[in-house]
Order: structure tokens, then sequence, then C-alpha cells
């Protein structure tokens, strides 16, 4: 997040005759403004917190979910059936979206050396098990944080 020197500068920024269009997307709670001891919402100070249009976006549904996963699919030109979308939905829903399209590729090759042309859910369990998400990735690397070198 930037620090109160920049939110300083955007402030001024904001107040010239050419402003700038400025977007922010935070999930941060109360907390810190970065180069101070002020506590503020998002770590934003007050009086440009002011200033803002706070929009509120919630996470995606499964359902939504599938939808993009299969139109991401249609433009990578992978086939790819009902049932297995709908996994890759449930993969994202424990996961994130991210994960859940970034797991179309080796899918799709793991179908193709298997000598077939569409995806079934048996190769996206192969390769939700060979690859981790972030958060998975996170929670084995601190799990297992006595076996590397610090």
């Amino acid at each position: 997040m930037l620090d109160i020197e920049c939110f300083t500068y955007l402030n001024r920024a904001l107040e010239s005759s050419l402003a700038p269009i400025v977007i922010f997307a935070t999930n941060r709670g109360i907390c810190e403004i970065r180069g101070s001891d002020i506590l503020s919402p998002h770590g934003v100070p007050v009086d440009l917190l002011d200033r803002l249009v706070i929009i509120r976006t919630l996470p995606y549904t499964p359902q939504e979910m599938v939808q993009i996963i299969a139109i991401r699919a249609q433009v990578e030109g992978i086939d790819i059936d009902e049932e297995s979308l709908a996994y890759l939905g449930e993969i994202g829903e424990r996961t994130s979206l991210r994960h859940a399209v970034q797991l179309l590729t080796p899918s799709a090759m793991l179908a193709k050396t298997n000598g077939r042309d569409a995806i079934s859910r048996g190769d996206l369990q192969e390769s939700d098990g060979l690859f981790h998400d972030a958060k998975s990735s996170a929670r084995l690397l601190h799990e297992q944080a006595d076996k590397y070198i610090t």
C-alpha cells in the first residue's frame, strides 16, 4: 500500500486542473497508514477517503466461476464437458478463480497425452494434485518451515 508521502502527492494531484482518475483496490480493514502512526480505514488518510467513491465487491458464486471458466476454455480452444466445468467451479470456490483457470492448460495437456481431445474430471484431479494454489502453498511452507534454510 502507499505511504503518507504518496497520499500527500495524490491529494495535490487530484486538486489540479488536469486531475487524474485514480482507482484503489484494497481488502485492508482499519490499519496504520504507512509512514505514520495514524489508524485509518483501508490504510488511506481520512481526508482522501472522504473524496472517494467506495464500491463493494463480492466473491464470485460457483455458477459465475463456471461461466467464466467456460468462456476461457472456449477462447483457448479447449474442449471440456459440463461435469469437468462443475468440478473446476468447486476448485475455484475452494481455492480461487485464478487457480481454477490456470488448471485448464495442464489438464488439456494431460488429456492430449492420454489420447483424448476433451478434458475429463480425472485430468483436473491430476492437475490439481500437481499444482498448489497460493494459499495452500503458503500453508505448506509454513508447516514445513523447519525443513528449509532460513
